[in-house]
């Protein structure tokens, strides 16, 4: 190389370095707290317009896939007479059970979506479905119960015509009481007592009244079952001015919090054996989203002097204190709460996100404190809400078990019924926090103003 061709690349080098230093952001020409992050889920204030957009995009696809029709499998025909209902009968084909406790979530949800939005359209769904269920369990049951029809193991309508366990009916019988409570629809008394009467007369309990489970052990209690019977228990109390109905709710709570509830931690156990000293304490996400929809829905159907209304409430913010110490830096929970290798599940972070919106809205807690938790969930959860309207990324239907591996590897699918109301929920109350108020960025951090 020439003396030319030297100092040509000394030039060159002199001009890089002066460019690198140039573009070089120190302490003294960038004010380095405003550099922008690189978040994994958007670090942003929901927008109203979009979550009600996902909101749609979630029923509509659910309005879809979900007829209530009863069709004869030999003719083909939809059955639209009690005349003509015969043993072959099976409800139309769609994708979700209308008659699940995860449907009796979206019933509820819906009708949450509809004092939110006034959306006319979440009502006339949960009508429509509310309406064919009753009417069609009251003539399988009198039908059956003069031997015209044979049925049996698992047929249509099987769940409100004869529920097996409190996953039967407690949670579509929650949706219906609120519903008519509200005076948003009728005929369905007949089929709102035969769902609590199985709660409080005919589903499995301890000798101490504790409603407890037979399956697939003897003698166990599963934190999924407090949802599954304690919303319908406080809205029978309001529907009918039986405050047993409330004594027996808090009894249930007071009862499963001393057993499964854990102070260190703030989290619930999934599951609790009688016959135990040491039980699997491993913190389902899930479950302990339903616990606290629990709590919220007692919250929420409490009279305000109610005698045992501090104990719900102490005990529900004690769980959101450990629940909010476990947020992922992505806004999700992990499907095992306290263990970070766990995977990121939909359907509690959904379930976490409006009931801590619906507190903050009540409130129940600190906007200030915990409206960033909410916005941080919403933006997670919403994520998943694919094109079509299909909520991806949430756990199947997850029995208790005895070892982590059972919980870390539990398949997911976007046909998992149990993320759909959650995720209804949020929309509705996040909605409803955003009429409270605003989400702003201050010093890059996302605050929440109330009006």
């Amino acid at each position: 190389m020439n003396i030319r061709e030297q100092l040509l690349c000394l030039i060159i080098g002199v001009v890089c370095s002066i460019q690198t230093i140039a573009q070089e952001k120190d302490d003294v020409n960038t004010p380095l707290h405003l550099l922008p992050a690189q978040y994994t889920t958007p670090y942003k204030a929901p927008d109203k317009a979009v979550v009600k957009e996902v909101l749609d995009r979630i029923f509509d696809y659910i309005n879809q896939n979900t007829p209530p029709e009863l069709i004869d499998t030999v003719t083909g025909k939809k059955i639209d007479s009690p005349a003509a209902l015969t043993k072959n009968v099976i409800l139309k084909k769609g994708i979700f059970r209308i008659t699940s406790y995860e449907w009796g979530v979206v019933y509820s949800a819906l009708l949450n979506a509809h004092l939110r939005t006034g959306d006319k359209k979440y009502l006339d769904y949960v009508k429509d479905r509310h309406a064919f269920i009753a009417h069609w369990a009251g003539i399988f049951r009198e039908k059956m119960g003069k031997g015209e029809l044979g049925l049996s193991g698992d047929f249509a309508l099987r769940q409100p015509v004869a529920p097996h366990a409190l996953d039967d009916g407690g949670a579509v019988a929650a949706s219906m009481i609120k519903a008519s409570r509200q005076g948003l629809t009728t005929g369905l008394d007949s089929q709102i007592k035969f769902y609590l009467d199985y709660i409080s007369q005919k589903e499995f309990r301890f000798p101490d009244k504790t409603i407890a489970r037979n399956r697939p052990l003897k003698n166990t209690l599963w934190l999924d079952d407090l949802y599954m019977a304690l919303p319908a228990l406080a809205q029978m109390a309001k529907y009918t001015n039986k405050n047993a109905y409330f004594d027996d709710a808090i009894y249930q709570l007071e009862s499963y919090s001393s057993k499964m509830f854990v102070p260190s931690k703030g989290l619930f156990m999934h599951g609790w054996v009688q016959d135990m000293q040491t039980h699997p304490a491993f913190h389902w996400a899930r479950a302990n989203g339903w616990a606290l929809l629990t709590m919220t829905e007692l919250l929420d159907a409490l009279p305000a002097n109610h005698p045992k209304r501090n104990f719900v409430l102490n005990l529900f913010r004690k769980h959101v204190e450990g629940l909010v110490r476990l947020q992922d830096g992505t806004g999700f929970w992990h499907q095992l709460l306290d263990r970070p290798d766990s995977y990121l599940e939909t359907s509690a972070t959904a379930i976490y996100t409006y009931c801590i919106a619906k507190a903050c809205n009540e409130g129940w807690l600190d906007k200030l404190v915990y409206a960033p938790v909410v916005a941080l969930g919403w933006n997670a959860a919403s994520s998943k809400v694919n094109a079509a309207g299909q909520v991806e990324g949430t756990c199947v239907g997850t029995g208790m078990a005895f070892d982590p591996v059972f919980y870390y590897h539990r398949p997911v699918s976007k046909f998992a019924a149990h993320g759909y109301g959650p995720l209804i929920y949020a929309a509705s109350e996040v909605l409803g926090l955003l009429e409270k108020g605003e989400f702003k960025i201050n010093d890059s951090a996302l605050i929440f103003y109330p009006n």
